[in-house]
Order: structure tokens, then sequence, then C-alpha cells
């Protein structure tokens, strides 16, 4: 009897692959597809899976709780967890050793710490409803999946590129541009561009969309920055933060090799959203909480009293100065006291919020117009009164 024949139960603690994983490069020319030397891990765990006669039905568990997926190790999870943190959503973790924990302030809701690339993966299969990873990361192994949708894009931290590199030495040394290295006569279907990289998605797509026809692709974790050096590759595509580990190599970015900018990004799951209880409702706590603090980073409040005949005439001198209207204007409060004994107000309070960077130079030009008893402090948090990034996943959703 044929293996398609045959009808089993896959259980979640099972690698699963299916056939469009380990082909991810079908859409490319039959020469590139030839060339292609990939090895493909399948040790995520999702949902159980039905197989017959070669098809694959995925059951969706029955679950009330909503799982958030966190990266389990590294500078990514510890600035996660940070960030979480300072949105008062701190994780609660009983045992270091446990993958699962909880967040004290959303009920109903698991922890779930992961790889990032099985974070996004059982985003995919439904066992995951959100997740905190690097964009590279979800596009990668999301792979343009259309139940993936980004809620966050823009976390602040984890930041790097997607980047094409080549040595500065040798037949590379005047191609400085993307253009000119897919010019360059060397590459035919007999001896194509050899690239060693870990992103065995993004990286093809790339260069068949840039015009590159003969390339191979060779996948390796780690130290890709040694294979051209080695003789085992022309190129290498690899995360850059600050560049310092590819000039050390004798290697070079080219102009237009950029294939994306990544930092931390929330996603979610699209199904999850519309199909589980709570789960948007939760997205919603999550979102408007770091869009709040986010956006309160590296802002001051500043408070100062000073001398005035009204509050529009306050209002005028303040304004007269861009640095010094805040985000929408300034606050200004009469400041009472009791003089003979007769009630007056010859001091009005103001309050504006000031970036960091324009701070020392604000409460010059506020003392200069006036001001005095100058008070500082950081904000934690600014809530606007509907996130912009709420609207834009609702209309996302068509909801």
């Amino acid at each position: 009897m044929s293996v398609a024949n045959l009808i089993f139960q896959q259980f979640p603690s099972a690698p699963v692959a299916s056939l469009s994983t380990l082909s991810p490069f079908s859409h490319c020319s039959p020469s590139l597809r030839g060339t292609v030397k990939f090895t493909v891990s399948c040790s995520s765990l999702v949902s159980p899976v039905t197989v017959l006669d070669g098809s694959v039905e995925k059951k969706v568990f029955e679950r009330n709780e909503i799982r958030l997926g966190l990266p389990s190790k590294g500078r990514m999870a510890s600035d996660t967890l940070d960030l979480l943190k300072d949105c008062q959503l701190s994780v609660k973790q009983v045992n270091p050793r446990q993958y699962v924990a909880e967040i004290p302030q959303l009920s109903n809701l698991e922890v779930w710490f992961q790889r990032p690339k099985d974070i996004v993966r059982k985003l995919v299969s439904g066992d995951l409803d959100l997740g905190i990873v690097g964009l590279d990361t979800a596009s990668e192994y999301g792979q343009g999946d259309e139940d993936l949708i980004l809620v966050h894009d823009a976390l602040d931290y984890g930041d790097c590129r997607l980047s094409l590199a080549i040595p500065k030495y040798g037949i590379f040394e005047n191609v400085n541009s993307l253009r000119e290295l897919a010019q360059m006569p060397q590459w035919t279907p007999e001896k194509p561009l050899r690239v060693a990289t870990g992103f065995s998605y993004m990286a093809p797509k790339f260069m068949k969309e840039n015009g590159l026809k003969h390339v191979s692709f060779s996948t390796a974790d780690g130290a890709l920055e040694a294979a051209p050096a080695m003789g085992i590759a022309d190129a290498i595509v690899d995360l850059v933060s600050s560049g310092t580990t590819l000039r050390e190599n004798n290697l070079k970015e080219i102009e237009g090799g950029v294939i994306l900018e990544s930092q931390a990004v929330l996603v979610a799951s699209r199904k999850s959203l519309i199909q589980r209880k709570g789960v948007l409702d939760t997205t919603h706590e999550i979102l408007e909480r770091l869009e709040a603090h986010l956006r309160a980073i590296g802002q001051f409040t500043v408070t100062a009293n000073m001398r005035g005949s009204s509050a529009e005439e306050v209002a005028e001198r303040l304004l007269s100065h861009t640095s010094l209207s805040g985000l929408q204007g300034p606050t200004i409060s009469p400041v009472f006291c009791k003089r003979d004994g007769i009630v007056v107000a010859d001091y009005y309070a103001i309050v504006i919020c000031v970036p960091k960077k324009l701070l020392y130079r604000s409460v010059q030009q506020l003392r200069a117009i006036g001001g005095s008893g100058v008070l500082i402090s950081p904000l934690t948090y600014i809530f606007d009164e509907e996130t912009p990034r709420w609207h834009e996943l609702l209309s996302t959703l068509g909801l």
C-alpha cells in the first residue's frame, strides 16, 4: 500500500511539513530551482493534522484561553519583557524553566515562550493568537500568508536590516550596486552566483524580483561572513546591525541590496482576531498600552508659573516659540493668591509637553519670556483619543 493511501493522525508533538514548506522556491526559474540547496527543519509543534490520500486537513484546537507567543532566549526576549513591563504588562513566570507564563493584568491570556520562527509558524497553524517577533522572522516564515496581520510595525527595538553583502576584493572590487552585480558576465547557468543565507524564502524572492537569474543558494547557520573567504559562496544574505562584522571580514553592502528594514513587531492571526472570543479586545488593550508608552518615550512635562494680565496674553507669548506649543497647545490656568484680603490671579500656571532634544532650549525660552519655578518630569504614557493603528486593524479585518 502506498504512503498516499495511508490514513494517520499527526499529534502536536511531532513535526509536520507540507510540500510547499519543503519547496519554497517553486516560483523561481528552472535554472534557479535546479541549484537551490537547502535543509528544512520542521521541528515546530502544530495543531493535529489529518492526512488522507495525500491531502492535509488541519483540525483547529478548541480552547478558551488566548495565547501570546514571546521569544524564549536572547536579546529579543529580554527587550520584549522589558517593554511589556514598561507598559504595566509584566510577565509572571513561576519557574524560569517553564515555557508557559501569564500576564496578571490580562485575564484569560497565556504567554508561551518559543523560538521566534516557531511563533510565526504557530500563528499560521492556529496554536497561537498573538506574537512578538522581528519583522524579518515574520516575513521569512510567514511567507506572505494572508492570515498573518501586522498589528504594530514599530516597537522600537531589535533594529537591523536584511542585506546582501559581497567581498570588497577580487572581481567584486568595483561592484557597488545590485544592478552592477546583476550585469556581471561571470554568472551563467553553469556557473551561477553562489549565495549563502539562512533566509531561504526572502533571498531567492528578492533575487528573482531584481533580475538576477543565475543564482544558487546554500543554507548555513551563523558565521555566514566567512563563507566568501572560504570559497564556498560569492555573496551572503544576512541580518546586519552596525555593519562592523561585515567590514572586519572584508565584505560590503551595495546600493539596492537591502532586502528589508526590520525591528520588533506585534503580529496576530486574522482568524483568531475574528473568530476567537476575547482576542480582539485583548489585542486592543495591548496595542493601546504599547502606543501610549512608545509615544511617551523621550517626552517631558514642563510646568512653570508666568506673570501675565490674562490667559490669552500668556498664550500669545508662549505660542511665539514653536518649541513651547506642546502637543496640541499649552495648558494655561490662573494661580490664585490672597493679597490684602482680596483673591487675585497675578500668575498663570502653564503646562506643556516637550521632547528631550528640545528640553533645555525650551526651558531657556520659557525663562526668557517670564517663566519661573520651572518643574520637569518624564512622561510615562500619552493616550490618544484612539490609536490610529487600531482603526487600521479594524479596517484590515473589515470590521
